[in-house]
């Protein structure tokens, strides 16, 4: 009975979720379709894009904290990744990067979503993970982006997974080859708890506050593609560690 009445109330906040998003995008949709169609006029729509975020985020009642933050040079480019488990995550990327404008990779599934999609397929490199000439073309659209000297971000983990049983996924080696083949640092940042309070799954959630830990960038200056493994290994164990922690925290409440 009391799990019935927590996926009801659940169920009843992500539909608030929903409604919330669009109608902040409604509001802000002048600013949005006037920043939007040009690229010199992208870094207008980034800072467009971080309100959005934020007044979305706080306004369903979540909170963030950081354990630890990393200074980001204002106007550099960076390869930004982080563990992926919910659509929140494309908040917090915002909320958290202020001077870096960057443009999401992110699944060509979430443009389907009314209102939300008509921005999210101009403003990412939308990728089809079942067709293997999209992700040709998204490297080819990602090394575009950062030879005008914005940042990329990229959910190394390539989606998210259907086994909740796993904490961090694989990753795989699009993010390290572009951040090599451009000599840029990757930026890694951990969120935690998101699983349980916004997964990809209606009927489970609420809200909560979320730790997130920044760390030390990681360098590809004189690297080469043979480094690659290397990279994401060292990329893997420092996002594995206080996600996983943050877990056992968590199931021990």
């Amino acid at each position: 009975m009391m799990k019935s009445i927590g996926a009801f109330f659940s169920s009843l906040w992500r539909l608030w979720f929903y409604i919330w998003m669009v109608i902040v995008i409604l509001i802000l949709s002048p600013f949005l379709l006037i920043t939007i169609g040009s690229e010199k006029t992208y870094p207008q729509f980034f800072k467009v894009a971080r309100i959005w975020a934020i007044l979305v985020f706080y306004g369903i009642g979540m909170r963030y904290k950081i354990e630890e933050e990393t200074p980001l040079e204002k106007g550099k480019s960076y390869m930004f990744i982080a563990n992926h488990t919910s659509m929140l995550d494309i908040m917090m990327m915002l909320i958290l990067v202020k001077d870096n404008p960057f443009v999401f990779v992110g699944k060509k599934e979430l443009s389907s979503i009314p209102v939300f999609g008509f921005f999210y397929k101009r403003a990412c490199i939308l990728v089809d993970r079942k067709d293997a000439r999209s992700k040709k073309q998204v490297f080819d659209s990602a090394q575009e982006r950062l030879s005008r000297g914005l940042s990329i971000c990229i959910f190394p983990e390539g989606g998210v997974t259907d086994d909740r049983t796993i904490i961090l996924d694989s990753f795989k080696d699009g993010a390290f080859r572009l951040a090599i083949d451009h000599q840029i640092p990757i930026a890694p940042l951990a969120f935690g708890r998101l699983r349980h309070y916004f997964p990809f799954v209606w009927g489970i959630g609420h809200p909560g506050v979320v730790p997130v830990k920044i760390f030390p960038c990681i360098e590809t200056k004189g690297l080469t593609l043979e480094n690659k493994k290397e990279v994401r290994d060292i990329a893997f164990n420092l996002l594995y560690d206080p996600v996983l922690e943050w877990e056992k925290e968590y199931k021990a409440k």
